[in-house]
């Protein structure tokens, strides 16, 4: 059995608070036994790396360039697609769940992707508000910590703590 795969997406110039929030993430992740899938870039991507790989975890980065020059430490894997931020679309389509972390633009197109394929959990922790008519859009739920980020990410395979 393949095991559960968590896209973690965020801005390569983010917060140090995302940074701080996507290496617990990355550590959680790797503790319930989850492969975190990322840009492998810098930012968000080598936070949840480092936390990630720090805790034993695989860690599959997907890169948008062919430089094997611009990888984060942290990475088990790297694949090189070459094809800019389209490759945004793999990372959403090869996850059972996304975790996003902060927010650009980038990070925007990632959530507005994973809602669009429906299915799967989608969590925001740091998140965004978008509103239609007046009304705020669904973007898949709002947590305030990691744990809880992962908790609701993985909530059909397993129990996560803290520990």
């Amino acid at each position: 059995m393949v095991a559960r795969q968590v896209a973690v997406c965020g801005p390569r110039n983010c917060k140090e608070i995302d940074a701080e929030r996507a290496r617990e993430v990355g550590r959680l992740l790797a503790v319930a036994g989850a492969t975190v899938l990322c840009g492998g870039g810098l930012g968000v991507m080598a936070a949840v790396a480092e936390g990630a790989s720090s805790a034993g975890g695989l860690v599959v980065g997907i890169r948008p360039d062919t430089n094997r020059e611009t990888i984060c430490d942290g990475l088990t894997v790297a694949i090189w697609t070459g094809m800019g931020e389209a490759r945004n679309s793999i990372i959403i389509e090869s996850a059972d769940a996304v975790i996003v972390i902060g927010g650009s633009p980038g990070t925007l197109s990632e959530l507005a992707l994973a809602n669009r394929r429906g299915g799967i959990p989608v969590v925001q922790l740091g998140g965004w508000e978008i509103f239609e008519d007046g009304k705020a859009v669904d973007l898949g739920e709002i947590v305030a910590t990691p744990l809880e980020a992962v908790a609701v990410a993985l909530a059909r395979d397993a129990t996560v703590t803290g520990e």
